[in-house]
């Protein structure tokens, strides 16, 4: 694990991030509506370190990732890149950072360009930023790439179609590497690829963030690759983050409801560590029109008269940096276990 000690500034900050589209009024009511895609997200991540963004399809992950990229602009709040601020500027001042910065998309067939060859798709970075002097040594740090990403020197003079989606995605991490970048956006990378091949890529990011000093953003839904690939790990509901946690604190013992049933739905391969599925009621609500209150009272099986009215902030559990946005953290004992899982009914897992 990471020492949570070292006093650099963090390599990602995020303060307060919102993002909100705001749709075009109705014909009839004349009124505009307003999709709440992020709505305060504040984290930050340091040197060498991976934090893993998890939570269900509408979330917010993706939109959290291509804002942090400068892909689409922010409504409100800040992004920090080594201390610098970076949302702020306009798309001539953040092309120098894109060299420290890259994105490593879901679909690598889709990423890729067809009609270039290897050679050309990973050598497009290293030309566009002036990193080789000559076509000789542009072609020695296009190989040099291939190696490491564990892919042969002759891949570099084939086209995407001719390799299978985990050679591709491999294509699409050199390509990341090639301007020599030390952070990279994982938005959902490996959810395209068979679990053999989803664990060889797992492998290969955690090599190369040891060889290179790395720094991932890494946005999931799988919460088995996210425990074995990730340092941290924030929980996003309805764009906002409910829980954020150490690893092994989140896994061992998830504060948040929330967490809590995601976790309970992990397969777990060890009949010792039995689990009992937390069934979440109804689907996660429109980002249009979030519920008053607590985002996730409408599903959750402990939610109180206080959910409703007042939105829960995030809340150190512990000292190990461990944080948490629930009403029932705030309790007295005695008064939180009126609503305690033994008196609902609901066993929650022992992850």
């Amino acid at each position: 694990m990471l020492d949570r000690t070292d006093q650099k500034p963090p390599v990602l900050a995020v303060e307060n991030l919102k993002k909100h589209y705001v749709l075009g009024s109705s014909w009839l009511s004349g009124e505009t509506k307003t999709v709440f895609a992020l709505d305060g997200v504040s984290l930050s991540i340091a040197s060498h370190e991976t934090l893993s963004i998890v939570g269900e399809s509408g979330s917010g992950k993706t939109t959290l990732g291509k804002v942090v990229m400068g892909l689409i602009p922010a409504t409100a709040g800040q992004v920090h890149l080594d201390g610098r601020r970076i949302d702020n500027l306009s798309a001539a001042q953040l092309r120098p950072l894109r060299r420290d910065m890259q994105l490593i998309f879901q679909d690598p067939f889709s990423s890729l360009n067809p009609r270039m060859k290897v050679r050309d798709i990973i050598g497009e970075p290293i030309v566009n930023f002036g990193l080789a002097s000559n076509k000789s040594e542009l072609r020695a740090l296009t190989a040099q790439l291939l190696e490491k990403v564990r892919l042969p020197a002759e891949a570099a003079d084939r086209y995407p179609h001719e390799f299978s989606g985990g050679q591709r995605q491999r294509i699409a991490i050199a390509r990341a590497l090639a301007p020599g970048a030390r952070f990279i956006v994982c938005d959902e990378a490996v959810s395209a690829l068979d679990v053999s091949v989803k664990a060889q890529i797992i492998n290969l990011l955690q090599e190369l963030q040891n060889d290179l000093g790395l720094t991932l953003l890494f946005i999931s839904h799988d919460l088995a690759i996210v425990e074995h690939l990730t340092h941290r790990v924030g929980v996003m509901y309805l764009g906002k983050i409910v829980e954020i946690a150490d690893r092994r604190s989140l896994f061992r013992a998830p504060q948040h409801p929330y967490t809590r049933a995601l976790l309970s739905a992990v397969p777990v391969p060890d009949p010792q560590r039995r689990t009992t599925r937390i069934a979440l009621k109804g689907d996660i609500p429109n980002p249009m029109n979030p519920p008053s209150g607590c985002r996730f009272r409408t599903r959750c099986p402990l939610a109180f008269e206080r959910c409703q009215h007042e939105e829960p902030i995030l809340r150190p559990r512990g000292s190990d940096g461990h944080l948490s946005a629930c009403h029932l953290d705030e309790l007295p004992v005695a008064t939180a276990s009126v609503h305690d899982h033994r008196k609902t009914g609901i066993r929650y897992a022992t992850i």
